[in-house]
């Protein structure tokens, strides 16, 4: 779910291609989910499946979405999240009752014709199934992933602030407060997409967030941010009762420090705000990685989403062509300048 900053962040929309070059840390999670969610029947809200009843919507984003980013010329890096702190272990459980929830919803809708995507996205499912053959996908791809510690997005972050990466990329502003200096988001839902509820499109296109630009833009550093975070509500906390962001931003501008803005609110979580505060301040990464990006192995992408998860074999070869001109023509760079670089 992430913080809700609203409108106080500045940001700024930036074309696809301008990423042409750079190397991006992708909260693989987060990507995933939003693939789960978006690639579905509009009226039943079902998720694509192969000819045994799996689900492969998550596949289907990650080949047709990374290849396109690929002929562009980005070159990605997918971070999967480790196991979460152990304070986060009742977001999580609430996060699973609401899912029971939604899929009740869901069920009850198409039993009486009603549309059910609404339901059936609130509904979806990371499996660890789904992750392993997200990880075999980009093997075969050529793509460099990387297992965190513990939160995926502490994990980007920490490789944007240590040069190995120029972003990271999720729809989630808790990457600014685990200190990313540059995020990206809508970089997985760039394109033409439909309202809810409505019979509207629109544009979305990649939004920049600089943190040093934020914090210059709200007048507070870095730990003054994380305190804002942490008013409002985090993956680890909901937040204080009627504390939005403008609140929020007066709040640790009049008081400086967590210690003193705790004196002038009242503090309702199990979990002590310091420590949710020092995990954003520390939060565990690794420098225990490789990033080298390979060429795709046909064969064994055409044998894994074709064979096994019913693709369509057309469309896999049109793709696959236009990512081994990436390689051999160099659209962007050369081979060896874009395998090395």
């Amino acid at each position: 779910m992430g913080i809700q900053f609203g409108s106080l962040i500045p940001s700024k929309e930036i074309e696809l291609a301008s990423f042409s070059g750079k190397k991006i840390a992708v909260d693989a999670y987060n990507n995933l989910y939003q693939y789960l969610t978006i690639i579905r029947d509009r009226m039943t809200g079902e998720p694509l499946r192969d000819r045994n009843g799996n689900v492969t919507s998550h596949l289907s984003g990650l080949f047709y979405r990374t290849s396109n980013w690929i002929e562009i010329g980005i070159k990605p890096i997918f971070v999967f999240d480790g196991p979460a702190p152990e304070f986060k272990k009742k977001t999580i459980e609430a996060r699973e009752e609401a899912k029971k929830e939604a899929t009740k919803k869901w069920e009850e809708a198409l039993k009486k014709g009603k549309e059910a995507i609404t339901y059936a996205q609130a509904a979806a499912k990371l499996t660890k199934e789904m992750v392993d053959d997200s990880k075999r996908l980009l093997d075969y791809m050529g793509i460099p992933w990387v297992q965190a510690p513990s939160e995926g997005e502490a994990q980007c972050a920490a490789m944007v602030k240590e040069k190995k990466v120029d972003f990271s990329a999720s729809q989630d502003y808790d990457s600014l407060l685990f200190g990313s200096p540059n995020l990206i988001r809508n970089i997985s839902i760039t394109g033409k997409r439909k309202l809810p509820k409505k019979e509207t499109y629109i544009e979305v296109k990649p939004e920049l967030i600089e943190l040093k630009k934020v914090l210059d833009t709200l007048g507070i550093n870095h730990e003054q941010l994380i305190t804002m975070g942490i008013l409002i509500g985090t993956d680890y906390n909901e937040g204080v009762k009627g504390i939005g962001p403008k609140r929020a931003l007066e709040l640790v501008k009049n008081n400086k420090t967590l210690e003193k803005v705790l004196k002038k609110v009242q503090w309702n979580s199990d979990i002590p705000a310091d420590e949710i505060f020092n995990f954003f301040l520390h939060a565990p990464s690794t420098g225990q990685y490789k990033l080298q990006w390979k060429e795709p192995s046909r064969e064994k992408i055409m044998k894994f989403m074709v064979d096994e998860h019913s693709f369509s074999q057309e469309r896999m070869e049109n793709v696959l062509k236009k990512l081994q001109e990436v390689f051999t023509k160099g659209r962007q760079v050369t081979l060896g300048g874009w395998l090395n670089k």
